[in-house]
């Protein structure tokens, strides 16, 4: 799809999901991807990472770009990228995470979960985190042992891949309706995130555009996965990847090529030749 087709003016903000995106899965970013965002955010674009990761996480953003602000958690957190510091937070309360936990527990009985702030990542010993492997090694028999304060996401899977994550995330969906915001982004894993009701990748950039005076009209948006699907929605315009989950096409306006094929820098190219 070409971006010249319905829009004349470049965007104001550009908005875009890291892994998967324009982090291929094996971790590299490209030079190319790279000098697309720094020479938007040259001639005055807001750039946001908007991104499920926590802020450990995102050093490696910071070194590769050294631009641009970060929206953390799937929008729980607004995260100054550079200076390593929490802006503003919208957390689990205690009692949501416990009666969600109750909830989980009964529909799907295999499950375990894990919980994770700012500074902090626990587990239960059931739980085998793919990617924290180290940052909690004991774990809790059970998780309700380290709830004690709100969260900034909490993870529930079944560690033996019992059921996919669009197969745990239809039973949540209706388990957790008007509890918590629940999501997942990785279809090929089976691994649930879950926020505080009604906190969301799209919400967050709603709101941050706002203070910014920016409209959807002007927001783009690039995800591959249904914690992304509120932002694709959201803004006036936004690519799905052509490799990501299939549903990512319902909410987003176009479709990029894929992270390897340089998708996102390939449209930002694209629209920062439109006029101002």
């Amino acid at each position: 799809m070409s971006v010249h087709q319905n829009f004349e003016r470049r965007p104001k903000l550009i908005a875009s999901d890291l892994d998967g995106t324009i982090v291929a899965h094996y971790g590299a970013i490209t030079q190319r991807t790279i000098d697309a965002f720094r020479k938007a955010h040259s001639i005055g674009v807001e750039i946001y990472f908007v991104t499920g990761r926590p802020p450990r996480w995102m050093p490696e953003i910071k070194e590769a770009f050294g631009i641009g602000g970060a929206i953390c958690g799937n929008g729980a957190m607004l995260y100054d990228l550079h200076n390593d510091k929490v802006l503003e937070e919208w957390l689990m309360p205690v009692e949501a995470q416990f009666e969600t936990v109750n909830r989980l527990r009964k529909a799907i009985p295999q499950i375990s979960f894990a919980v994770e702030s700012h500074s902090y990542f626990h587990r239960e010993k059931e739980y085998i985190p793919r990617w924290d492997i180290g940052l909690d090694n004991v774990g809790v028999d059970k998780i309700e042992e380290v709830i004690t304060s709100p969260a900034l996401k909490m993870l529930a899977r079944c560690s033996q891949q019992e059921l996919s994550s669009d197969e745990m995330l239809g039973i949540a969906e209706v388990e957790l309706d008007g509890l918590v915001t629940v999501t997942h982004s990785n279809p090929a894993d089976s691994l649930l995130e879950i926020s505080a009701l009604g906190v969301s990748k799209g919400m967050t950039l709603a709101k941050i555009a706002a203070r910014h005076g920016i409209e959807a009209a002007d927001c783009v948006s690039f995800g591959d996965n249904p914690n992304d699907f509120s932002m694709l929605e959201w803004c006036g315009r936004s690519f799905a990847m052509s490799d990501g989950h299939p549903d990512a096409q319902k909410y987003a306006k176009g479709v990029a090529a894929a992270c390897e094929e340089d998708g996102v820098a390939i449209i930002i190219e694209q629209l920062l030749e439109l006029p101002a």
